[in-house]
């Protein structure tokens, strides 16, 4: 080989070298700027997911305010006979809760797979327990059955229960409605108008406090119902004098600013629409509501289903999951060991209960007669399981209660006190709150035992104030659910305790302090 040849060689070898190092830099700068591209990605896709979520929840305020002010003024105007407008059809209260054609939010994520999943997992659940309660039925007896003793003793003396409910309801049907319709018909031509006020309200708190108050704890006392039947009298006491309050909050002042001319009868609301009002799931009155063309035959049929399962439900998780840790046989000597045990052990069973009767009667038992009355607005709760504030679970958990408790009870003390009183308006509403679910519970289970009311008036308080809408971390929902754990197993622990105490310790006495002094706090000291 030549000279010239080796050189030529040479310089094509030192040319390919060169294009080589070209090439691995390249290639590794094209990998580099590869992988950038993809973290600039995935970034891009993070940012991209949270200003869509922001522009989500703006828009929904923002379509929900355009909603309200838009079927506000619709709501707030009754049409005529001839279809025109005239001064005695502006609504009763400026302001006031707007109703809507709107589903439940459960029905709505219900649609979802993977929502309606968790729905077949809590099915699954009850066929354990049925199997599990079959299985030791067997093992112990012989025999496969399932004894509902339980629910029939607790739904017991049905029939005094159902002639106690009309008595309530007639008078809540009559009194109100034919009290307020005379008193308009007098209003504006009556001497003294605050003589006649005064004296048919008397008349009417006087009929309300005897029929609505008194009469009710005589049956549950006087008959000695077992806990079902007592919750049924006392919730229904409750819901009467919500509605029949409501009703006249609501008629009144629309009463008062009206004047009818000369030659005319005061307008006033028809008794079909405060009969419709009884029955209907809200505590709001109106003279019309939100309708539905038709009945869905097939959801009531299947929401009637779901409440029936939700009791044996909660039939399930007495027997399986609270009788056999709190029986006296199973009791330990008491101790802060064997206290915390309890509570902790009650804290499966208590949220289980908590979330049957949200779905039993805020989601099934309302939704049952919404349909059957075609009542449109099913908003009885919101998404309270998102919270991070207990202020806004307060207000979510349960819609109707919460709209009755803010329009007549908050917004109504900042008009007396010309909204200068917040803090203390807010307290007054979880005061009340707090004294109407202690009396349920009271009335309910037949002793007096304050464990809601402190949960309620004291911490209750503080969370609200603690744990307000500022929190917005997804830390505060998960502090929220643990408060509800803990809050839950105190409640079934203290009761269930109390419940065997006041059975296998009773009062020797009825002195004031033997009433009210928890017989589970010496019950086990004289063990």
């Amino acid at each position: 080989m030549t000279t010239a040849e080796l050189n030529g060689l040479w310089h094509r070898n030192i040319k390919t070298l060169q294009s080589n190092k070209i090439n691995n830099h390249v290639g590794n700068h094209n990998c580099t700027h590869a992988e950038a591209l993809r973290h600039w990605q995935k970034h891009a896709q993070k940012v991209k997911v949270k200003i869509l979520e922001q522009v989500q929840n703006q828009l929904s305020d923002l379509l929900d305010q355009t909603l309200t002010d838009s079927v506000q003024p619709l709501t707030q105007i009754q049409p005529t006979e001839n279809g025109k407008l005239t001064k005695n059809q502006i609504n009763r209260m400026e302001g006031g809760k707007v109703f809507l054609d709107r589903a439940s939010l459960l029905d709505e994520l219900f649609e979802i797979s993977h929502i309606r999943t968790i729905y077949h997992i809590f099915i699954a659940v009850l066929l354990i327990f049925c199997l599990s309660t079959l299985a030791v039925d067997y093992i112990d007896q012989g025999r496969l059955v399932l004894e509902f003793d339980l629910i029939f003793y607790t739904f017991g003396k049905i029939q005094t229960v159902i002639w106690a409910w009309m008595v309530m309801f007639v008078h809540t049907l009559i009194v109100p409605y034919y009290t307020l319709a005379l008193w308009g018909a007098f209003y504006h031509s009556f001497p003294s108008k605050l003589g006649l006020s005064v004296g048919l309200g008397l008349v009417m708190c006087a009929l309300q406090a005897c029929l609505l108050g008194v009469f009710p704890i005589y049956v549950i006392i006087h008959n000695q119902l077992p806990p079902a039947s007592r919750f049924i009298v006392t919730l229904e006491q409750i819901r009467f004098l919500m509605k029949s309050y409501s009703f006249i909050r609501e008629t009144a002042p629309v009463v008062m600013r009206n004047t009818p001319k000369e030659g005319e009868t005061p307008r006033f609301p028809t008794l079909s629409s405060y009969l419709y009002f009884l029955f209907c799931p809200t505590l709001i009155y109106r003279e019309s509501y939100p309708r539905n063309a038709q009945i869905r035959w097939k959801y009531v049929g299947v929401t009637a289903g779901m409440i029936l399962a939700c009791l044996f439900y909660g039939y399930f998780i007495l027997v399986r999951l609270c009788v056999p840790i709190f029986t006296p046989e199973t009791n330990q000597p008491f101790s802060k060991r064997t206290m915390v045990l309890a509570v902790f052990h009650s804290i499966l069973p208590g949220m289980m209960l908590l979330l049957v009767c949200f779905f039993a009667f805020l989601h099934c038992w309302l939704n049952l007669f919404g349909e059957l009355l075609c009542f449109a607005d099913r908003m009885f709760y919101k998404d309270w399981w998102n919270s991070t504030s207990f202020a806004n679970y307060y207000r979510t958990w349960n819609v109707v209660v919460h709209d009755w408790l803010y329009y007549y009870g908050y917004r109504d003390f900042l008009w007396l006190s010309k909204s200068k009183f917040r803090t203390a308006a807010m307290l007054s509403v979880f005061i009340v709150s707090a004294v109407v679910h202690e009396y349920a519970f009271t009335m309910g289970f037949g002793f007096f035992y304050p464990v809601m009311f402190f949960l309620f008036a004291i911490f209750g308080v503080v969370f609200n104030f603690t744990m307000n809408d500022k929190r917005q971390s997804p830390v505060f929902n998960i502090i929220m659910w643990m408060c509800l754990f803990i809050g839950q197993g105190i409640q079934v622990c203290l009761y269930c305790q109390e419940w065997y105490a006041q059975i296998h310790c009773p009062r020797t006495e009825n002195s004031f302090w033997e009433l009210v002094t928890p017989r589970s706090w010496s019950c086990r000291l004289q063990k």
